[in-house]
């Protein structure tokens, strides 16, 4: 039995939570909404983001979270991206110096155009840190339902150390060595998956989702190469992979909330709407921004972009997306830029 802390106890932390649990291990929760863990200890169940899924014993809720963190062998950051910065520097100095961890949020930080690995070892350089990604609804997962996903990290060997800690007969666990292109994919699906949902809203069908979700997945490649990651990265399970189920299932906050602005909903009333975080909708912009940045072409994300800051009516980036010049279909997507 290890020690684990989590910080955040949305859906995905508290799936983790109940599978290192079932695991064997010493579970203990934190999140910033103390009522919420109240709730949640009160009832032995997340009853706002994942009901019907007891915890087992041996995992807990703390309100304080510095003992946690102390005793820790290894830290689960589960909170949204544009607050992992703050969550993780407030954590820092109660790590013991060889915590492993393992990171799970997908986005890129606005501000900073920056991806989570790179957030973390700019405020501490000596980390054993792990991201985890892939094709995974927490509530199938806090369900035992079959599930398989990626762990990325500089050094093998804190993969594999990652990999013994979830791994279980419903969640098989791949590891891979490419940081950049796990996050990026997990990241920029998510806009994809809002292009998808607004298509749906719209009335379009399969034929307009698989272009989205194909399409998309080129613009992902080609950006992600350009920032250094492996293209096969985009083609596996933190790839396609979450793309496919992100883009497709009603479980998914990014398409249910892009489902209500191609039917017309304003987007800040959609993700009100959604009641949890939909990190595309700040993944959008980021990922434009950084785009542009280093100037790769992203149709589909400027297209999103538009829509969901009220520059454009979904319908008309459609025909504005179907009106561009005619193009090879493997031009410029991996190498060749």
């Amino acid at each position: 039995m290890k020690n684990i802390a989590v910080m955040g106890a949305g859906s995905w932390g508290t799936a983790l939570a109940v599978t290192l649990g079932r695991n064997g291990h010493r579970v203990r929760m934190w999140d910033i909404n103390e009522a919420h863990l109240k709730d949640i200890k009160a009832n032995r169940e997340n009853r706002r983001f994942l009901p019907n899924v007891s915890l087992p014993e041996n995992v807990d809720v703390i309100l304080e979270k510095e003992q946690m963190l102390s005793e820790a062998d290894l830290v689960l950051f589960s909170v949204p991206a544009q607050h992992f910065r703050q969550a993780f520097t407030q954590a820092l100095e109660y790590l013991p110096k060889d915590v492993l961890i393992v990171n799970v949020a997908k986005g890129i930080e606005q501000k900073s155009l920056q991806r989570m690995s790179e957030i973390a070892f700019s405020i501490r350089k000596d980390l054993r840190y792990v991201v985890l990604s892939g094709p995974s609804h927490a509530e199938e997962v806090g369900m035992g339902m079959p599930t398989t996903v990626a762990v990325a990290s500089p050094q093998r060997i804190w993969a594999e150390e990652a990999q013994d800690f979830f791994m279980n007969d419903y969640l098989r666990i791949y590891t891979n060595d490419d940081v950049a292109g796990v996050e990026l994919g997990g990241s920029l699906k998510n806009i994809i998956a809002l292009g998808a949902g607004i298509s749906d809203g719209l009335g379009y069908g399969d034929n307009a989702k698989a272009a989205m979700m194909t399409r998309g997945m080129t613009e992902i490649t080609r950006l992600g190469v350009r920032l250094g990651a492996d293209p096969l990265t985009f083609s596996g399970l933190s790839g396609i992979g979450d793309l496919i189920v992100t883009c497709t299932s009603m479980h998914s906050r990014n398409r249910r909330c892009g489902i209500m602005i191609g039917e017309g909903m304003p987007p800040s009333e959609a993700v009100e709407k959604v009641g949890m975080v939909v990190e595309g909708m700040y993944t959008t912009e980021a990922a434009y921004r950084l785009a542009k940045q280093v100037d790769v072409e992203m149709p589909i994300t400027e297209a999103i972009y538009q829509v969901i800051n009220g520059a454009l009516p979904a319908k008309e980036a459609v025909n504005q997306l179907m009106s561009r010049s005619r193009k090879h279909e493997n031009e410029d997507v991996l190498l060749r830029i």
